[in-house]
């Protein structure tokens, strides 16, 4: 699979080194452009300047909310691109989401690019825990993943599948409206109540 991903934080990193020990090829961009180019030099990826898009069969874009409208309209044409968004609304101080209830992150980044499928995937995950790998406490880590494409979420499930990752198909798109809402209770648990990184939301019984 040929991946482009946007941006060299935590969870771009994370997932970057997943993605390239998949042996997916990788194309990796970013506003911070000698950081970027380090990530890629680290994980074997492609460092590429705009329009990094070009020639991905999916997109992924690791930035903050705020950044991440421009940072894909900055990667090039999108239109049938495959983008996996894996932000959070979250407000400055980390304790509430800046959106929600009537629509999502992902509902507007795929009103942004409607020639695109939005699948959202990986939100609920700490950066941690995906660079430490998919086990925790002895189980596999489950990645939710929503959108309204069919053939889109296949191609996002054989992606989080190829990472170790237990997929979980979370319905439609609009079910981003809880998925991001479960991150953020994710990022209570683990600073707010003084838990640690290492945990994952999981249903339990759920095959």
């Amino acid at each position: 699979m040929k991946i482009t991903l946007i941006g060299s934080g935590n969870m771009g990193s994370a997932l970057a080194t997943q993605i390239a020990k998949a042996g997916h090829a990788l194309v990796i961009t970013g506003r911070n452009a000698d950081k970027a180019k380090e990530l890629a030099r680290t994980t074997g990826a492609v460092f590429k300047d705009h329009p990094a898009a070009e020639g991905a069969d999916v997109v992924v874009v690791a930035t903050a909310y705020p950044d991440a409208v421009a940072a894909l309209g900055s990667a090039g044409d999108l239109k049938g691109k495959v983008i996996v968004d894996i932000t959070n609304p979250l407000t400055a101080d980390y304790t509430g989401l800046t959106i929600g209830h009537s629509t999502s992150a992902a509902e507007e980044i795929q009103k942004a690019f409607p020639g695109a499928k939005v699948v959202k995937a990986f939100n609920t995950v700490f950066a941690q825990v995906i660079a430490g790998g998919a086990k925790l406490a002895g189980a596999t880590v489950p990645v939710y993943f929503a959108g309204d494409d069919a053939a889109a979420k296949e191609t996002v499930k054989a992606l989080i599948q190829s990472t170790g990752f237990a997929p979980v198909d979370a319905g439609g798109l609009r079910n981003a409206r809880y998925l991001e809402p479960l991150a953020g209770l994710n990022i209570y648990f683990g600073y707010g109540a003084g838990r640690g990184t290492a945990i994952a939301p999981a249903w339990i019984g759920m095959q």
